[in-house]
């Protein structure tokens, strides 16, 4: 098993790029909608349309196999403006491709299209899924996919997810059974004093010093609750509070995110901050309210469906090119709902040092496009293995 010769591949840069030129964001991705369709029919393939408004599902069926697999990209940008100055920056201000869903779509149109074209040549027996999802950054597109029938429609025994991932060689890929990003959940904490004038802060409750002291307190929840061994994130991201420079406020707020791998983790963490903002109120004669707001789940490999990639990657890169003992990440990935319902793995693949260094969601970020035969080959070696004609996997 090897790379695969993709004739193709510079047309797929091109379209790589004129995706990540015109951005779109959640649940608005219409043009970029109307691209993938194109491509798929035009490939052959069955084209669906409408699951979570903007998200498109093409089908590739061969041999009289009931077994199916779900390969997914998604294609959301971010509210970002991008800082780049080569000819393919966004071309819509405060849009940008900031995490590479340009680059995951367009490695997905590649392998549909390759295996299209390849179809009567390849030992697969069953049907493969192209999903092109919206709306992964912070909207769970992946969520509502499911809620407008996924699963049902397109029956699939295992679906599969892959990121590109800056800092991870060129040419290697991660791969990790179990906690592969965590789940997230966002606090807003309301704090209610006493205005007065700056001048006389003894007439009054100053909400600034109670969120400055909740800022810092909240820092020992992970500290001083959570296990040595066990993760969790706790980061304040927003204090609003104040007008003018002379006025102690009434109101402030705090907003930030919690980010764990494990229910009873995340639960621990809630109670420890309900009590600190109950402590903080209590000593500073304020009124202190806390909200969360639970987003996405953990996203969580199955073990077999882990291995399987494993071996492919091992036999598409090489050992040496396969890491399987990273650690997770504590970014979200909404993906996870995929997990929740059926077995599955998502994968990174390395993006080499990125722009300038840049990491994901920087606005020097770009998708490297080196990926795109590494990525196609990873999807179309990948089907081959899980609805290989004499794989056990393709077995009824």
């Amino acid at each position: 098993m090897s790379i695969l010769s993709i004739p193709f591949v510079e047309e797929l840069a091109a379209l790589r790029r004129d995706i990540h030129a015109h951005p779109e964001l959640a649940f608005a991705e219409f043009r970029t909608a109307d691209l993938v369709a194109r491509e798929l029919a035009r490939y052959g393939l069955e084209v669906d349309r409408g699951l979570a408004g903007t998200g498109v599902v093409g089908i590739l069926r061969k041999g009289r196999g009931r077994r199916g697999i779900g390969l997914r990209a998604d294609m959301d940008a971010l509210p970002l403006h991008e800082k780049n100055d080569f000819p393919h920056r966004s071309r819509h201000s405060g849009q940008m491709h900031a995490c590479g869903h340009d680059g995951h779509t367009a490695i997905l149109l590649g392998a549909a299209r390759y295996l299209a074209a390849h179809r009567d040549e390849l030992a697969i027996d069953g049907s493969v899924y192209f999903i092109f999802q919206p709306a992964e950054e912070s909207e769970g597109g992946a969520a509502v996919m499911i809620e407008d029938g996924l699963f049902d429609r397109f029956p699939m025994t295992a679906v599969f997810g892959l990121h590109n991932w800056p800092g991870l060689p060129v040419g290697q890929l991660a791969v990790m059974p179990g906690p592969v990003m965590a789940g997230t959940c966002a606090f807003e904490i309301a704090v209610r004093g006493h205005g007065c004038h700056a001048a006389m802060p003894q007439q009054g409750v100053d909400t600034l010093v109670v969120a400055s002291q909740l800022t810092l307190a909240l820092q020992t929840v992970v500290a001083r609750n959570v296990h040595p061994c066990e993760s969790a994130v706790v980061s304040v991201t927003q204090i609003h509070g104040g007008e003018a420079w002379n006025i102690i406020p009434d109101d402030a707020v705090l907003r930030g995110t919690i980010r764990s791998f494990k229910p009873e983790v995340q639960e621990l963490v809630e109670r420890a901050i309900e009590r600190i903002c109950s402590g903080v109120a209590s000593a500073f004669a304020a009124q202190i309210s806390v909200r969360f707001d639970h987003r996405y789940p953990p996203t969580v490999n199955s073990p077999a469906e882990s291995e399987l990639c494993r071996r492919v990657a091992t036999r598409l890169l090489g050992a040496d090119n396969v890491r399987t003992s990273e650690l997770p990440s504590m970014g979200a990935e909404d993906f996870a709902y995929m997990l929740r319902e059926k077995p599955g793995c998502y994968v990174w693949l390395g993006n080499g040092p990125g722009t300038g260094g840049c990491t994901l969601h920087n606005p020097h970020y770009d998708f490297n496009d080196e990926l795109l035969p590494l990525g196609v080959s990873y999807w179309v070696r990948l089907a081959e293995s899980v609805l290989g004609e004499s794989s056990p996997a393709a077995a009824e």
